[in-house]
């Protein structure tokens, strides 16, 4: 039975004493043995480094929400005159946004402006203009005008931005603040007057149905009327309006690692006055999930641009961001590489260098002897 197993043994030992050692065999095997460690090394180092699965699978959620963070630099439009607006393919709208965002005035070098908190425009007056037509007396309660635009015979409008949100649901036009007692007490026409000059940064998140649709930036506050986006522009406004931007930041989602979007940073200067700036945006969602298990859903997205001038037709000034859905969902999984891929790649480093040595030593050597033989028969002079 032994023997049956010892004629099976495919690597047959010779004599210590039949050995025949050589210093180009000596250099091969010192060469061979420095590479198999430099590439086991590198094995390594790849087996505790995680990799990327991608696949690919129709989206089938249903019902979700979209979130979208920007962060968007105008150096010369002020803050009082942007407005934030969204709607979609669903009908949906929601105009002149100002929950979740924040506006920053900054001056013509991109510095930050401090805000004043009181003091700023005219001065306040003392009795207020009642809806009756009277001043507000001591035993009165307040309650504005809204100037032809209430809704009840007990709807107040007690400041300028309740006057504009009245007249905004109207689908009316501010035109003349001047004549607006709530607009004249809080010195509204000064404050937009002290920010001749400046820009303005955004930021903020929107969540908005996961449907096609759009965001835009403009110059005036959105009004709704019929199926059109109207604005109600102030008669102390420019007639032209300068839509130079920069997208510091835009993202559908939260941040996925190591992917870069592909308007970050991106700034656009304007040549001409007024014009639509456009942004065509395809969003992939996508689901990522780390070595630890933690799971991001998020969405990725590709991006084209288009300017339309006035020239081209009837024209919005603003930015504006169309995006659609793709039907395909993308999934990243973190992965480590396994142990026994590791293992395999390990003997395929070793088993190979160490054929590949020996056949180099092979051919060195036998070459070596049969010159050193023909050098002892005189053929080689």
């Amino acid at each position: 039975m032994f023997n049956k197993l010892r004629n099976l043994d495919a690597y047959p030992k010779i004599n210590e004493d039949f050995y025949s050692r050589s210093l180009s065999g000596g250099v091969i095997t010192l060469v061979s043995s420095l590479v198999m460690l430099l590439l086991f090394f590198s094995e390594l180092s790849l087996y505790f480094h995680t990799v990327k699965e991608s696949t690919l699978l129709v989206d089938t959620s249903r019902g979700e929400k979209l979130h979208i963070n920007f962060d968007i630099t105008f150096p010369a439009i002020r803050c009082s005159l942007l407005s934030v607006d969204t709607m979609d393919i669903s009908g949906e709208q929601h105009l002149d946004i100002r929950h979740d965002i924040f506006m920053k005035r900054i001056d013509p070098l991109g510095n930050v402006i401090e805000v004043k908190q009181e003091g700023l425009g005219a001065k306040k007056i003392e009795k207020p203009l009642q809806r009756h037509g009277g001043r507000l007396e001591h035993n009165e309660a307040y309650c504005g005008s809204c100037y032809g635009a209430e809704t009840s015979d007990h709807h107040c409008c007690n400041s300028c931005e309740e006057v504009r949100e009245a007249y905004q649901k109207k689908g009316w036009g501010m035109t003349n603040t001047d004549l607006i007692d709530q607009c004249k007490r809080e010195g509204f026409i000064q404050r937009i007057k002290d920010e001749e000059g400046e820009g303005c940064n955004l930021h903020g998140s929107l969540e908005v149905n996961k449907v096609a649709g759009n965001f835009h930036f403009i110059p005036g506050k959105g009004l709704h009327q019929s199926t059109f986006s109207l604005f109600d522009f102030l008669s102390l406004q420019a007639e032209s309006y300068n839509i130079s931007h920069k997208i510091n930041k835009l993202a559908f989602g939260p941040s996925i690692p190591g992917t870069i979007n592909p308007l970050d940073g991106v700034s656009w200067v304007q040549e001409k006055p007024n014009g639509m700036y456009e942004y065509f945006i395809k969003v992939v969602p996508t689901i990522y999930t780390d070595i630890r298990g933690r799971i991001i859903n998020s969405n990725q997205f590709s991006v084209t641009e288009h300017y339309k001038g006035v020239e081209e037709g009837q024209s919005l000034p603003g930015v504006f961001f169309f995006y659609d859905l793709s039907p395909i969902k993308v999934t990243f999984k973190e992965e480590h590489v396994s142990f026994l891929h590791f293992l395999t790649n390990v003997c395929a480093i070793v088993g190979g260098i160490f054929t590949v040595a020996g056949i180099v030593d092979s051919f060195v050597y036998h070459g070596h002897k049969a010159l050193k033989k023909k050098r002892e028969i005189g053929k080689l002079g």
